[in-house]
């Protein structure tokens, strides 16, 4: 588990005016919490935290905080607010961690191989990119592997198919689907209408019989303009 330091400065007044002023001096308006502990506003670096985001574990990334003038945390990044078409951090909470205890985070999942059903014409659906579960912050795995390659058109794979970690524990119903391989939407056909069938001694009914007496007389006009 990737373990970075991330320099914050306290003090930060509250308000929406003021985390403008942060963002257009470079840095990212941010709080800390924790158990037994009051929301601390802040501010880091935008360039900092980036480095400190994309590290192997990503997100889930053990972040010692050290607060100037204050103290030093041991936290997680775990409500981050992005801009909605640029490539920044508008604010981001960090929550305070036991190293002891067990956590709550979401993980990756990476597909490996082609399953058979792709490479016989079917399409590879991806019902999640991530799994939750539970696990203590320095073990959390960076990402979860699973093997798709024996996949077959119509099949698919699910929580309980993923590979034992040691430490993890899948928080998601065992049967749900995480990916699975689909016929292409070209390939299903739409059923024809069915004529419907007549018993014996069943009439159709008051406007069926009258198409049936329109298409009698169209025919009938034809036979004469040939003649």
């Amino acid at each position: 588990m990737s373990q970075v330091s991330l320099r914050a400065q306290a003090g930060r007044k509250p308000g929406s005016r003021e985390s403008r002023r942060i963002r257009r001096d470079g840095d990212v308006p941010a709080v800390v919490y924790g158990t037994n502990l009051d929301p601390i506003p802040v501010q880091v670096d935008s360039h900092d935290l980036q480095v400190a985001l994309h590290t192997a574990a990503g997100t889930n990334a053990i972040i010692t905080l050290e607060i100037e003038d204050g103290d030093t945390l041991t936290t997680m990044a775990r409500v981050i607010e992005r801009h909605p078409f640029r490539n920044e951090y508008r604010h981001v909470d960090f929550v305070i961690v036991d190293l002891s205890q067990k956590i709550t985070a979401e993980v990756a999942l990476h597909w490996v191989g082609t399953p058979a059903g792709v490479k016989e014409g079917g399409v590879f659906s991806p019902r999640r990119t991530h799994v939750r579960v539970e696990v203590l912050a320095t073990e959390i795995p960076p990402f979860i592997e699973l093997d798709v390659s024996e996949v077959e058109i119509g099949g698919s794979l699910r929580i309980e198919d993923l590979p034992d970690h040691e430490g993890v524990e899948y928080l998601e119903e065992p049967d749900a689907v995480v990916m699975s391989v689909t016929v292409p939407a070209a390939e299903i056909e739409e059923p024809e209408p069915e004529e419907p069938e007549l018993l014996e001694g069943e009439e159709l009914e008051e406007g069926e019989e009258g198409a049936e007496e329109a298409e009698g007389e169209g025919e009938e006009a034809e036979e004469e303009g040939g003649e």
